[in-house]
């Protein structure tokens, strides 16, 4: 292998032929490539013979019936003199071709998902899925298969110690002996989504988090790298220490020692990048074109191709300002999703607000799915800055004192300022009181005095359609679907802010009185416990870090141990630093593993605290934490499995004097409802659904309970399986009383309800 030093990438050449995006790359040799493409073909690409710059298309093998992901390059042998290629597509199966004919020689079904990525661990091939599994193949047969993860499986990658490392939508990575796994990585904040090996150091990660990092085997970060501003596709490393990666933000981008050292613009997502032995750099686009980067003087392209490519790349972003929210006149708006589709899976872009939002029709449910935002937008687009992995004009720094940390308030010159402040409010846990005070602030800051406000803005409790200026009012085509304001719902809400202080000063004062009481002592604290405890909520505020931080396993036992053995009275802090807890990646993986090992841990817990002598502070904490849970994918079957016993033990919350816990108690419902329509479970269902209509019918109820069991109503008769049970409830009284109330948001999603109950 060559030794090369960074010099500037420049265009070397174009392969052009796949009719849709290039999704994969297989290096084969230098002088060999192999792309795969959203058209279902893979695509052999050679080196051509009178002009050795370029590569001239060899073959096209034909025969995935859905596009084509991951390849796998297996080298020659005598039976196959020109080698062989692994490829894993959308149809779920894994193909490897003979490279002399083209023909499949042989066909790996056993997925029930998307196949995500094959590596050859020796004579073998282990592919992964959607379906969260791993499946190792031999002589065409399936040997061995396990679910390797929770969530689906984006990558996976054969070390040359022998290991296989897993890349999952749960954040996490692990490391495979055979099917046991001997470590798991923690620290990214979004799915792992490729991998790579990186010589002699460990391994590489890509992660929708928009960073890479380096590994060793230990578990250790080496690096991290960080720069992109979307997604990060996929990852490599050469021999010279080079690293690179590609991402939605149509940047492959090149890092030595860490630091990236030239960024390589494209007319599109860069779905994959990948290094050929001599140093130089294939990258694959969603343009449909594959392109070879070079330093190498002799081998750049010449002028006009240099040209024709810069002219390509104008022309391209001049296209996307019409799509990314500066010029939209050409997009049609929100009314057009009234009409249905005509197939399955058809998309149409559409105009919300100042944004191009991409829907796909479901046929199945008659309905427009949102896919998201239209990415690619106009120049500058880069610049913006981040929060949650998503750009936006603004990212403010919000002080309000008391010793709290700074908090960051997203926005965009096109939301309605008053809904960017009611759910910056819900979000944070602050009073609504704040409301005014938080819209000058945006205001002032934005450039924004002259704001005239509209009362149609999105509710911050679902994050429904946000109104659009200039939409038609006329009546939909009559065999159009219904557009609801607030359901269904999506997405889960958690109660994320806390009083850190005051949690710690309170487990000290309780701590203490255990010490001096002889019963008791036993059961406290020592003092390297009480400063573990320091250490914790230390890592907790530091939220922009989660994605770096861990926590010791012991750390979590101390909080089991506070748990189980103070008495009740004494609890609610711990119980409200567990809340915390679970929304931080490594402490949620921490203790699902304490809950698998014994599950009645955290129904013990219930039990405690639901006694008869039931205080209101170890109710509120407990039921927060319980709604935090859904936050983590990891805690899904088990809320799923004691839907029955946890609604049960907290039915009485409903009719609570304590405004505080009945909004706990009605988001708990509304998080179970979103849970149960995706798991299918009408038992369950038919339960939170019951619960639910208690809140909405008692008189006294707070109204943002209220508000939140009528979208858990109206979302499981809409999408659920029980919209005869709540008919038979005589749900139409509550939708009539709701569309009276004097609260707008309520008023909205009566409305919503009815007109559900009116669909046939």
């Amino acid at each position: 292998m060559m030794d090369i030093d960074f010099n500037e990438y420049k265009l070397r050449c174009e392969l052009r032929g796949h009719d849709d995006d290039v999704r994969g790359i297989c290096v084969c040799t230098d002088e060999h490539i192999a792309t795969s493409s959203r058209d279902r073909t893979i695509r052999v690409w050679s080196l051509d013979s009178d002009n050795k710059r370029k590569y001239s298309p060899s073959k096209i093998l034909l025969g995935h019936t859905s596009f084509v992901g991951p390849l796998a390059w297996i080298s020659p042998n005598e039976e196959y003199p020109e080698g062989r290629v692994v490829s894993g597509s959308m149809d779920t199966s894994v193909f490897v071709w003979n490279l002399v004919n083209g023909e499949v020689v042989q066909a790996l079904k056993g997925h029930k998902m998307q196949v995500t990525g094959v590596t050859l661990d020796n004579e073998d091939i282990v592919s992964s899925s959607v379906d969260q599994t791993l499946k190792r193949w031999r002589n065409g047969q399936l040997v061995e298969s396990w679910e390797a993860h929770q969530s689906p499986i984006q990558a996976v990658l054969r070390l040359p110690s022998g290991e296989l490392v897993s890349g999952s939508s749960d954040t996490t990575l692990k490391l495979w002996k055979g099917t046991t796994s001997v470590r798991t990585f923690q620290g990214h904040a979004d799915t792992v989504r490729g991998l790579a090996v990186m010589p002699d150091l460990g391994f590489l990660s890509a992660s929708h988090d928009g960073s890479i990092r380096l590994w060793a085997l230990s578990g250790e970060v080496l690096l991290e790298m960080v720069g992109h501003t979307s997604i990060v596709y996929s990852v490599d490393a050469h021999a010279s220490g080079l690293i690179v990666s590609g991402s939605e933000d149509r940047h492959a981008k090149i890092w030595k020692d860490g630091v990236c050292v030239q960024s390589l613009e494209h007319p599109g997502c860069v779905w994959d990048a990948k290094f050929l032995e001599n140093g130089d750099i294939v990258t694959a686009c969603s343009d449909g074109v594959a392109r070879v980067w070079t330093v190498r003087d002799g081998m750049i392209a010449d002028q006009m191709e240099i040209d024709a490519f810069d002219s390509q790349l104008s022309q391209y972003k001049l296209s996307r300002k019409k799509v990314g929210g500066m010029k939209l006149d050409e997009l049609p708006g929100l009314d057009s999703l009234t009409l249905p589709g005509t197939s399955d899976g058809q998309t149409k872009v559409v105009r919300e607000g100042d944004n191009g939002i991409a829907y796909a029709w479901n046929m199945k449910d008659q309905r427009w799915d949102k896919i998201g935002e239209v990415v690619d937008g106009p120049d500058g687009v880069a610049d913006r800055p981040l929060f949650d992995g998503a750009q936006y004009d603004f990212v403010f720094d919000v002080d309000i004192g008391d010793g709290e940390p700074i908090r960051k308030l997203p926005y965009n010159r096109s939301d309605n300022p008053y809904d960017a402040a009611d759910k910056w409010l819900l979000r944070e846990n602050l009073p609504l009181a704040y409301r005014q005070q938080i819209v000058e602030f945006i205001l002032q800051n934005s450039g924004q005095k002259d704001f005239n406000f509209n009362p149609s803005f999105r509710d911050p409790f679902t994050g429904a359609n946000a109104y659009v200026p200039g939409q038609s009012s006329h009546a939909a085509a009559t065999t159009a679907k219904p557009l609801y304001k607030h359901i269904p719902k999506r997405g889960v809400l958690v109660f994320d802010v806390a009083q850190y202080d005051g949690i710690v000063k309170k487990m000290t004062e309780f701590n203490n009185t255990l010490r001096s009481d002889p019963v008791h002592t036993d059961k406290s604290l020592t003092d390297v416990e009480i400063s573990r405890v320091g250490a914790m909520v230390k890592i907790l505020k530091d939220t922009s870090h989660y994605h770096a931080t861990s926590f010791a396993d012991m750390d979590i036992s101390l909080l089991l141990k506070v748990l189980q053995a103070w008495p009740p009275a004494m609890m609610f802090p711990a119980t409200d630093l567990v809340r915390m807890l679970v929304l931080h990646p490594h402490g949620a993986n921490l203790l699902i593993k304490h809950v698998e090992n014994n599950n009645e841990l955290l129904l013990d817990l219930i039990k405690k605290v639901t006694e008869d002598s039931a205080l209101p502070a170890n109710l509120l904490t407990t039921v927060r934490v319980l709604v935090n849970l859904f936050k983590n994918p990891s805690f899904h079957y088990w809320l799923q499995r004691h839907h029955s016993q946890i609604l049960d033990a907290f039915s009485n919350c409903y009719s609570s004097p304590n405004k505080n816990l009945q909004l706990a108690y009605s988001t708990l419902l509304l998080n179970y409802a979103v849970l149960l329509i995706e798991k299918k479970d009408q038992d369950g269902q038919a339960q939170v659904l019951s619960a639910a209509l208690q809140i909405a019918e008692e008189e006294a109820a707070d109204v943002d309970s209220k508000f939140r069991s009528l979208v858990a109503i109206g979302s499981l008769m809409l999408e659920g399986l029980v919209k005869k049970i709540a008919l038979d409830f005589e749900v139409e009284s509550i939708a009539k009383s709701a569309k009276a109330s004097k609260e707008a948001k309520i008023v909205e999603v009566g409305a919503d309800i009815d007109l559900v109950i009116r669909q046939p």
